[in-house]
């Protein structure tokens, strides 16, 4: 078993056919694919979104973004820079619902928290 070291959380199945490990790192990404899909959301604090996944990677969507999971709970902590001229409540608000809902609907995990550090505002000429 490779990577023996890196942290993960084991998911309950109802079959009882062996055990299912999920790394912190993959719930990071659903969380990081998930944001990137909010329109006002310019980038995640670390990285760029949508436009450059193709060439960066879809690991690097977990940069800017923290989890912790304890007793089968996760606790997200998101850096984003947000677009001008969206409203900000309501923008952080569609971005916590939507990490909420892929993470638990993925993994079956539940999310208690979902807290948004907003780093950066971005014109939309800018290069994120």
């Amino acid at each position: 078993m490779a990577n023996e070291n890196v942290h993960t959380s084991t998911i309950e199945l109802g079959g009882g056919t062996g055990e299912v490990k999920i790394a912190d790192e993959v719930v990071a990404v659903i969380a990081g694919l998930a944001a990137s899909e909010v329109k006002g959301l310019a980038s995640m604090a670390g990285n760029t979104t949508r436009e450059l996944i193709e060439k960066i990677g879809v690991r690097s969507l977990a940069k800017g973004v923290k989890i912790a999971v304890e007793d089968g709970k996760v606790r997200v902590a998101i850096n984003v820079n947000l677009r001008y001229g969206y409203n900000v409540p309501d923008t952080s608000s569609e971005i916590q619902e939507k990490v909420k809902t892929a993470i638990e609907t993925m993994t079956g995990m539940e999310v208690t928290e979902v807290n948004i550090k907003i780093v950066n505002v971005v014109m939309d000429s800018e290069k994120v």
